[in-house]
């Protein structure tokens, strides 16, 4: 059974007691940040992947260069 809570878009679940807001706009809006978010968060993976593969190139091109440089 649902209550509506006084002076908000919310209705309570009395067995549960969870609030569920009612108003479409702002569930819409809270799923849009989500997907914002987990899309940042994914490009942020992205770019710490690509950057840990630059490191590990620099780090071979080093060892390379010094095993020249040594063999000289």
């Amino acid at each position: 059974m649902l209550v509506k809570v006084e002076g908000t878009s919310y209705v309570r679940d009395i067995n549960t007691m969870a609030l569920i807001n009612t108003n479409v706009a702002e569930k819409n809006d809270y799923l849009s940040k989500i997907t914002m978010m987990k899309t940042q968060k994914e490009e942020i993976n992205t770019v710490k992947n690509e950057i840990d593969s630059i490191k590990n190139d620099m780090k071979e091109i080093k060892e390379l260069l010094l095993a020249m440089n040594n063999n000289k």
